[in-house]
């Protein structure tokens, strides 16, 4: 059995092939606001994307993903929670049937349209990501709420090349990308230690969550929902969710960079 969304190999059945999928630190989880502790030493975020960082797009039979080179420092975040340079290694987004609720983390329960998740490795310690993936400080993900709205201009950019990875396995150039575009204007976030949140569910991750959320249009997310999880244009097969559940937080602390 493979992983996947469906019924016979969703989240439900994870566990049996990737026991630590009911481990200590799993993710997403629902943030709730009111147990979030203020911690000022976060506000030192940084965020620095380099628009010559990105390659190419990808179908990946689950969601697309925008993979960067990182094998240089062209994109990295610092600072706050972290403790050293983290590369850009790729971004996807997670969605549902639905423009009501896509997104993996909740907020006191409530869903989002869509779920970003930008994925870095700390290059300053590890020599790749598949061998940051296994350790606890290996990977940081910022992430970014969308929500219906006003279409999104960065966004867009993504949207329009997504025609030309219908199909899992396709690969399309995309260069020159600002990713910074995709982040909220405020930066305050909430941050606690968590896994992957799809299979091999490594609990590898800082994540960083940022309260503001992006809108994007209704046509640009139905748009996700367009690409097929299988090498042929059969059109049962297209990408209608891939968010897993939250999960329990088992006593983490979730922390804020505001108050």
């Amino acid at each position: 059995m493979s992983w996947g969304y469906d019924a016979h190999n969703g989240p439900d059945h994870w566990h049996t092939l990737y026991p630590i999928a009911q481990g200590n630190f799993q993710s997403p989880i629902d943030i709730k606001s009111k147990d979030t502790k203020p911690d000022e030493s976060l506000k030192s975020l940084s965020v620095n994307y380099n628009p010559a960082s990105t390659k190419y797009i990808v179908n990946v039979g689950h969601s697309f993903q925008v993979v960067s080179d990182d094998q240089k420092d062209f994109s990295v975040v610092k600072g706050g929670p972290l403790t050293g340079s983290y590369r850009m290694n790729q971004f996807h987004f997670h969605w549902g049937p639905t423009d009501v609720f896509g997104s993996e983390h909740t907020v006191d329960g409530k869903g989002f349209a869509a779920e970003l998740h930008l994925v870095h490795w700390n290059a300053e310690k590890y020599s790749s990501f598949a061998e940051a993936s296994n350790s606890s400080d290996g990977c940081v993900v910022l992430t970014v709420f969308l929500q219906i709205g006003k279409a999104h201009p960065g966004l867009q950019k993504v949207v329009d090349v997504l025609p030309l990875i219908k199909t899992k396995g396709k690969k399309a150039t995309l260069t020159n990308f600002d990713t910074s575009s995709l982040l909220p204007a405020s930066m305050d976030y909430w941050s606690y230690n968590g896994s992957l949140t799809h299979p091999p569910l490594c609990e590898c991750v800082t994540w960083i969550i940022f309260k503001e959320p992006i809108t994007a249009s209704s046509d640009q997310i139905r748009q996700f929902r367009s690409l097929l999880s299988s090498e042929d244009e059969r059109e049962d097969c297209a990408i209608l969710t891939n968010h897993r559940p939250t999960q329990p937080l088992k006593g983490r602390e979730v922390k804020a960079s505001f108050h």
